[in-house]
């Protein structure tokens, strides 16, 4: 499996409109660009454009993305969608995803773009793009920063063509969820290059205490023009593969945070990262397993 697996250059984001791809460019990468960049990573300008995303003047946006971005549309449940959010946030069809359910088997918990970064166990940094992270860059518990030292960092990028909903990586029990207001950059490898966008975007985070990975940190980090980050629970108890929620319009990531000597990560997905690759993943796919002493 490790190596039929397709891999995306992350210095270079692969998109399929080149009038995005110029768009894209002149924000990060010009003057006058970055002034209106203040403007578009604003919270309520995400707000006002999810508010448009629900109408149904944004059905007919719809058949226009399908084409654009090669949707296989008989994977989804076939349904009548009212809105571009509502297509945008479509179901898959039973059995479209193939879980493995075997408890040792780590999974991804969503279709993305996965890079994995050791964290390193003196100062718990792990660098992304040139930028280095520090795990109190991206939430604000120092008692849930402890527990990581010297673990991993799974980033989980979903581009706008990706399944936007997310699921348990494994059975157990969750706290409450926790929000931390920020801007809404893209999380394209080229605005990686110039923010630190994990610290800067908004961002929800939960600890998940699972039966056979250890304790794992979940965050849900919004980008730019995402109306809503929706997670369906606060503290609650979970199985593997059952939904944990979703994305509303626009890219975004997730990031699982592992403890010290709690998995063994596919080699593949380590060789992709350090060769600056993305590793294409499906939700319920094998990425690495629990650790064995």
């Amino acid at each position: 499996m490790s190596k039929l697996r397709f891999k995306n250059r992350l210095k270079e984001e692969v998109i399929t409109n080149e009038k995005e791809t110029k768009t894209v460019r002149f924000l990060y990468h010009t003057v006058l660009g970055r002034f209106f960049l203040k403007i578009l990573t604003r919270r309520w300008i995400s707000k006002l454009v999810g508010r448009y995303m629900n109408s149904k003047c944004s059905k007919r946006r719809i058949q226009k993305f399908i084409v654009q971005h090669s949707i296989d549309m008989s994977q989804y449940e076939d349904v009548s969608y009212h809105s571009y959010n509502q297509f945008f946030t479509r179901k898959l069809k039973e059995g479209q995803r193939n879980i493995i359910y075997d408890p040792s088997i780590l999974i991804s918990p969503c279709d993305a773009k996965l890079t994995v970064y050791p964290i390193d166990h003196k100062n718990n940094t792990f660098m992304i793009k040139k930028s280095l992270y520090q795990l109190s860059d991206l939430i604000d518990n120092q008692e849930f920063i402890k527990k990581f030292i010297g673990g991993y960092c799974f980033i989980f990028r979903l581009t706008v063509d990706d399944y936007h909903r997310y699921c348990y990586i494994d059975e157990g029990t969750k706290e409450e969820n926790h929000f931390i207001p920020g801007v809404l950059h893209t999380v394209q490898p080229i605005a990686l290059e110039k923010y630190k966008v994990f610290h800067r975007n908004c961002r929800e985070y939960t600890l998940l205490h699972t039966k056979n990975f250890g304790n794992v940190l979940q965050i849900e980090v919004g980008a730019i023009c995402v109306g809503k980050i929706k997670n369906y629970h606060q503290a609650y108890s979970f199985q593997k593969g059952e939904e944990k929620g979703m994305f509303e319009f626009g890219g975004s990531t997730i990031l699982l945070i592992f403890e010290k000597d709690k998995i063994e990560v596919d080699e593949d997905l380590l060789l992709n990262t350090k060769d600056e690759y993305e590793t294409i993943v499906k939700m319920g796919e094998k990425i690495g397993k629990q650790k064995c002493f």
